[in-house]
């Protein structure tokens, strides 16, 4: 090739770049644009009636999400919708907001809202009941745990009754419950209540219901028994999908390697840190959250706990001293990883891992949200491994590697009802020293998760179907070790 031909060619590709460079950057400012037309957007713009508008501002809510955005002007025109979105992005306010819109002062129950926990039905009513405010609006709360005829008065004058699908069937059992003027029928965390056995309930609700009321549906994923719903219920069902995940940029999401005898140990020693300021521990069973919030109290840490068996003005009293920063750590099983209005969380912190590994997705989605940013932590000992592989395997999420450091081991005790030792913080519930990085207590710590080169760590997770990468140890070899590799892309696990 002749020298002037190099020439041209040099400069053809110099063109291409500049090019390329001016695309990026005309997409960058076309994105910006996006964005703020996105800010620009105000409950104002949505023909929403002004008492509501008014109170949502009193409330400190200006802008919609997205999800809010997709959804209201549809369900203010009273069509079905089944709505797919993360916690924390709104989805009270989604369907919130329209059935105000949408009702009259009228003594009579027009919208009913159920909801599978008592906690979630009394979050939910606080809201609607704030938003409301100026409409002359009435809303009964419904659960059970609680005397039944003083519920039984305030559903005779409410617009709105918010509750929990046992107590709602026993009120319509009772004939104290009338839904023949109902206008829309709302499932919130539509997933969770088909998870907790309430298809049945569900059904007999909506049969004592008009033909003619709308049907909405709210939750993190469609399963086959939501979809049952919508094809034998709904009439023209829309499906609004938004903010699945919370963003990347807004979560940073770590594991620490641990041996199980070390765990509470390091647990205590991230609390210990200046940047841990509000702190949700999730545990998969009552029992580790009675333990760890044991000890924790037992090191002088303040906080609280949170369970399924605890009573319900207990479970509300807990909730509502950690939203005014009573306490500042708050451990937890799964009833208070969706759904609830827990607010400024800084760290989410896996003591142990579900099985489902979508609750992993609900868990981290309680902290980074609206607009914040968060740090979730998994602490990793080797019985984790199994369930740590399904969550990256299944979800697009990046988890990098952090290497804990020094950090002294406390005395652990066991209660004296509970014989699990997967949780425990030392073998021995009297011992205590110190843990170093180079030798670990009572023997070597574990090799971290690949390579000892000191490159950066981390997972991220896809299905993008491509498995030719080795996951956590080799897959095709059957190897059960799972010992995720270090420093390359979890893009290459199939879901």
């Amino acid at each position: 090739m002749s020298n002037e031909n190099i020439k041209e060619e040099n400069k053809i590709n110099e063109e291409k770049i500049i090019n390329n460079d001016v695309k990026k950057e005309v997409n960058k400012e076309v994105n910006k644009e996006a964005k703020k037309e996105e800010k620009k957007m105000t409950f104002e713009n949505l023909n929403l009636k002004l008492e509501i508008v008014e109170a949502l501002k009193e409330d400190g809510i200006v802008n919609p999400t997205t999800i809010q955005q997709q959804t209201i002007p549809l369900l203010c025109q009273r069509r079905d919708l089944v709505g797919i979105s993360r916690t924390g992005s709104g989805k009270t306010a989604s369907f919130g907001i329209p059935i105000l819109q949408n009702i009259d002062n009228q003594g009579r129950v027009q919208s009913l809202i159920l909801a599978p926990t008592r906690e979630l039905a009394d979050q939910i009513s606080k809201e609607m009941r704030k938003w409301g405010k100026y409409l002359k609006i009435k809303v009964a709360t419904i659960f059970g745990g609680v005397g039944i005829d003083p519920q039984t008065k305030i559903i005779q004058s409410a617009q709105i009754v918010v509750g929990t699908p046992g107590r709602i069937i026993d009120h319509l059992q009772r004939g104290t419950l009338d839904l023949k003027h109902l206008t829309s029928f709302v499932l919130d965390e539509a997933d969770k209540m088909v998870e907790m056995g309430f298809i049945e309930d569900i059904e007999r609700v909506l049969n004592a219901a008009p033909k003619s009321r709308q049907i909405v549906l709210f939750g993190a994923t469609i399963s086959d028994e939501i979809d049952y719903l919508k094809t034998k219920y709904m009439t023209n069902p829309i499906v609004s999908e938004a903010e699945l995940h919370v963003k990347k940029d807004l979560l940073e999401q770590y594991y620490y390697n641990t041996k199980s005898q070390e765990k509470f140990s390091l647990l205590a020693h991230i609390l210990s840190q200046k940047e841990t300021v509000r702190a949700m521990i999730f545990c998969s069973k009552r029992s580790t959250v009675e333990v760890i919030q044991h000890n924790l109290r037992n090191h002088k840490f303040k906080c609280e706990m949170i369970h399924g068996k605890m009573t319900q003005n207990k479970r509300l009293s807990v909730i509502e001293r950690f939203n005014k920063g009573k306490v500042d750590i708050l451990v937890a099983s799964a009833v208070a990883a969706r759904g609830l209005h827990i607010d400024d969380v800084t760290h989410v912190i896996n003591y142990d891992l579900p099985q489902d590994p979508q609750e992993y997705i609900h868990r981290v989605g309680r902290t980074a949200r609206a607009g914040q940013k968060g740090i979730a932590i998994t602490l990793l000992a080797p019985q984790d491994h199994g369930n740590f592989h399904s969550i990256i395997r299944k979800y697009d999420v990046e988890v990098d590697e952090k290497q804990p450091g020094d950090f002294e081991i406390l005395q652990f005790k066991m209660l004296q009802n509970d014989r699990s030792n997967s949780y425990r913080g030392s073998r021995d519930s009297n011992q205590s020293g110190y843990r170093s990085n180079n030798g670990g207590f009572g023997g070597n710590r574990r090799p971290s998760y690949g390579d000892k080169s000191g490159s950066s760590s981390g997972y991220k997770g896809s299905s993008s179907g491509s498995s030719n990468r080795s996951s956590y140890g080799n897959r095709d070899s059957g190897s059960s070790s799972h010992k995720p590799k270090r420093g390359y892309s979890m893009s290459k696990f199939s879901s």
